[in-house]
């Protein structure tokens, strides 16, 4: 059924949802500080993105490929804004990322559409980024900031010297904040490397970049140090059961029509277990929802 034309508006239904991408531009980047953002640009960008997982989905890779994937699809607009040189004309096409000139570019976290859709018109948010992580990839979404808690707007206006590292590491001097944050800010400023709208750069404006970080332990996981996206996206890949349950709850919430209760937990336990089986691959995971006593038995009926 997934090789069918017919599951196109599936595939991107679910990808909308599970990544996002249905918000991509709802806030479009300052103009005047990126100037060489064109309009066209975004709608290539959410082409990338629906490409590529359709490629995972159709071809019956393993998931994980989502976050490792040497490889891409480009036209020559959006491979020009990458720097990313040898792509010439409108249609899309697979792109192989080298290990050298493009080495640090792998799977869907370094796609212009996440990184857009993660940062703010002006400036990129190592939070967004880390919380978008953490939801969609670890399957590990931070409480909401508590009240009263200072803006980041606020901390650069009393340090607007510092750089965006120092100006967060003010910000988690708050108590309330600084738990979450450690883990979000760790993420997110992993991915620095790449600005605002999906570009690779060394500085922040007169800061050099600081893309190094450590992720905390998690249960059995140790904590594993990184410096920069790529070492990142291995520690991320390594981490293999918990991006495919992160995966498999929100298919099963996309299935299901609703979100995922403390009473699936067990079916979600068989779709990990079953699907890791067959390699985690995308029809193993479908095929385990399917046939997972939380989609069978909606509303106690078979």
């Amino acid at each position: 059924m997934l090789a069918d034309p017919r599951s196109d508006e599936m595939i991107e239904n679910f990808a909308g949802q599970w990544l996002g991408l249905r918000k991509l531009g709802e806030m479009m980047p300052d103009r005047s500080k990126f100037k060489s953002f064109k309009p066209e640009l975004l709608d290539d960008m959410r082409e990338e993105t629906r490409r590529f997982v359709q490629h995972v989905i159709r071809e019956d890779r393993p998931v994980t490929e989502l976050l490792n994937a040497r490889y891409t699809f480009l036209n020559e607009r959006l491979a020009k804004h990458y720097d990313i040189d040898g792509v010439k004309g409108d249609h899309f096409r697979r792109v192989d990322l080298g290990d050298n000139v493009y080495g640090q570019r792998a799977g869907l976290l370094t796609q212009g559409s996440v990184l857009l859709l993660t940062s703010y018109p002006n400036r990129t948010s190592p939070v967004r980024r880390g919380e978008w992580v953490l939801a969609n990839i670890l399957g590990d979404e931070p409480p909401p900031a508590p009240p009263n808690v200072p803006t980041l707007e606020e901390t650069q206006a009393e340090h607007g010297d510092l750089s965006l590292r120092e100006q967060m590491a003010k910000h988690r001097e708050d108590p309330s904040c600084a738990a979450c944050h450690k883990t979000m800010d760790a993420i997110g400023f992993g991915f620095e490397n790449f600005d605002a709208v999906g570009r690779w750069r060394e500085k922040d404006g007169k800061f050099p970049v600081d893309a190094a970080g450590e992720l905390p332990a998690k249960r059995d996981t140790p904590a594993a140090a990184f410096n920069g996206p790529a070492e990142l996206i291995d520690i991320l890949s390594g981490r293999e059961e918990a991006f495919v349950r992160a995966v498999s709850e929100k298919l099963l919430t996309f299935a299901l029509g609703r979100g995922v209760t403390y009473a699936d937990k067990c079916s979600l336990d068989d779709i990990v277990g079953e699907s890791g089986a067959e390699g985690y691959t995308f029809a193993s995971i479908v095929r385990a929802v399917v046939l997972s006593d939380a989609f069978r038995y909606q509303g106690g009926r078979l």
